[in-house]
């Protein structure tokens, strides 16, 4: 079922986290943030409208990396109702797209609580502070991959925050599968 993303309001803190990635090693936001931001991603493997972004992940992350903007994504989903989206197959997918930021298992799905994600994908930036600046989608797609040119809604706000400019006030709200909660 597809759900779009609530607004949050702007300023909102984000939450702190230890996640494991599917190797077991553990990460926290803290030493994940970035000197001029952070964004925090809720994707997952087999979700149709992550799949149409998933090839923009990881040139969107090295973008805004390179500008010491922190980037990491999250899977929530349960996944002993979905295997597709087990940990060994998050290996398989990140190796598929060339993911090179850490793909963490919120087991618990607190941290998608804490967050307030709802949909995959499902896209969190904060700046320097990390108080929250943009909530919303990557760029134009939705379940199927938009034209090469999109728009990157996600990326350019990031840069602007960085540069010390705000993030736009049009903030296009993400679009995807519902985050599959456990019973």
């Amino acid at each position: 079922m597809a759900a779009v993303s609530p607004e949050t309001p702007l300023g909102t803190e984000a939450p702190p986290f230890a996640l494991p990635d599917p190797a077991g090693v553990v990460h926290r936001l803290d030493t994940l943030r970035g000197k001029n931001g952070t964004v925090v991603a809720f994707i997952c493997n087999h979700c149709p409208y992550v799949v149409a972004v998933a090839d923009r992940l990881a040139p969107a992350a090295r973008d805004l990396r390179s500008r010491d903007i922190g980037f990491v994504a999250i899977m929530s989903n349960d996944w002993t109702a979905y295997p597709q989206d087990a940990p060994e197959r998050m290996v398989d997918f990140a190796a598929r797209y060339g993911f090179d930021f850490p793909y963490l298992i919120d087991e618990s799905q607190e941290i998608a609580k804490a967050y307030g994600a709802v949909c995959t994908p499902d896209f969190f930036g904060f700046d320097a502070n990390l108080k929250l600046v943009y909530r919303g989608r990557l760029d134009e797609s939705a379940r199927m991959p938009g034209p090469k040119n999109a728009k990157r809604d996600l990326v350019d706000a990031m840069i602007a925050v960085a540069s010390g400019q705000p993030a736009p006030t049009d903030q296009p709200p993400a679009m995807g599968c519902s985050i599959k909660w456990r019973g």
